[in-house]
């Protein structure tokens, strides 16, 4: 293998395949990347075996060849190089890379042990624009739950059905929801794993269409240069659409900045070995939050207007701001059923959006 490369873009290429790369793993193959120099185009592939990335740019191919070098040595040289334009050549097991002054000879493995990308036939398939997937991960993703005994809770549910797709993750907590608009005709419900459409929504620079392929047991995003695999996660997802109500007792619009910065600080007090508690007191024209602690205590005040019953009701701070931190709206309207059934919080600027979270039982 011989090839001239510019280096900031095989720098830029090494971090989007190293996404797909595990810390743990055992199999010293897998801490590699796949290099495959053919057609004056320059192909990087990196796989955990669960997530597996698949990246393009363009070279000088004096002499094609594929091999496997170590992803972290690779990359910390090639963002430390100077020079525009980096010579690699392989002898044997020997990779030499050369720019301007600088010079290193490091080992790389044969690639025949390293793991093929999954085949993938197009049972489904469903194209979304960049920046509305970027946003449906955004707002969904970090609801997911953590607990791996849970698995189908670890992943977000993309269901497409009637021109929409839904972004759906829980965790038993709480709900996040977002809806985007689709031509797509077919119905699609997959749970994608989390970590894949976090990694892919880093990988996305610019406005363009990602072409998503569902088969059996693995999932396929097409980005311009750039190809991403995840198995998929078996199951069936929760029927999230019986926890959307629309008969409220009480509406309460308040300003998005305001109750984050009341909500942050009474936090502040919450102890996480008492579910991080904090209580509203609706009422009049003011949300009043409490929260105390053996710390001490604090209470804040909210301007806010209120139609229907009042209502004193607690939550979990943690999973309450969480979901206000992902909104950009100016104005958030919250609906309460009572003490203890789920809240539903909308913002004005996004009605495709739906945020739910379960109050904690107080006790009598």
């Amino acid at each position: 293998m011989k090839i001239k490369v510019n280096r900031k873009e095989l720098s830029k290429h090494i971090s989007i395949v190293q996404k797909a790369i595990s810390p743990r793993t055992t199999m010293q193959i897998l801490e590699g990347i796949l290099i495959i120099a053919k057609d004056n185009t320059l192909t990087l592939i990196a796989s955990d075996e669960k997530l597996s990335i698949k990246s393009k740019l363009s070279a000088v191919v004096e002499e094609d060849g594929n091999y496997v070098v170590n992803s972290r040595l690779f990359g910390e040289i090639i963002r430390r190089l100077q020079d525009d334009i980096v010579n690699i050549s392989v002898n044997q097991n020997n990779m030499h890379i050369s720019a301007n002054k600088s010079e290193f000879d490091i080992q790389v493995q044969n690639s025949e042990e390293f793991p093929d990308l999954p085949k993938i036939d197009n049972e489904s398939t469903v194209t979304i624009n960049s920046e509305d997937f970027k946003e449906a991960v955004r707002k969904t993703s970090f609801a997911v739950s953590l607990d791996e005994t849970r698995k189908n809770f670890t992943g977000v549910f993309m269901n497409v059905v009637q021109g929409s797709i839904n972004f759906v993750a829980l965790d038993g907590f709480r709900m996040a929801l977002k809806s985007i608009r689709s031509g797509c005709e077919e119905n699609i419900s997959v749970i994608i794993p989390a970590r894949a459409l976090n990694e892919i929504g880093k990988i996305i620079e610019e406005e363009e269409d990602i072409k998503v392929d569902v088969s059996f047991n693995q999932i396929k995003f097409t980005l311009a240069n750039t190809e991403v695999y995840t198995t998929r996660i078996s199951g069936e997802f929760f029927n999230y659409e019986g926890l959307i109500r629309n008969d409220h007792t009480s509406i309460v619009k308040t300003k998005r900045e305001d109750i984050e910065n009341s909500l942050e600080r009474a936090s502040l007090l919450a102890k996480e070995e008492k579910a991080n508690l904090i209580k509203l007191d609706i009422s009049g024209e003011n949300i009043l939050i409490t929260s105390n602690s053996e710390i001490g205590s604090v209470k804040e005040e909210v301007a806010a207007q209120i139609e229907g019953e009042d209502l004193k009701i607690a939550f979990n701070s943690k999973y309450l701001l969480e979901g206000i931190k992902n909104m950009t709206g100016e104005n958030l309207t919250f609906n309460f059923t009572d003490s203890v059934n789920p809240c539903i919080i909308k913002e004005d600027e996004d009605p495709d959006y739906i945020y739910l979270v379960l109050p904690v039982r107080l006790a009598n």
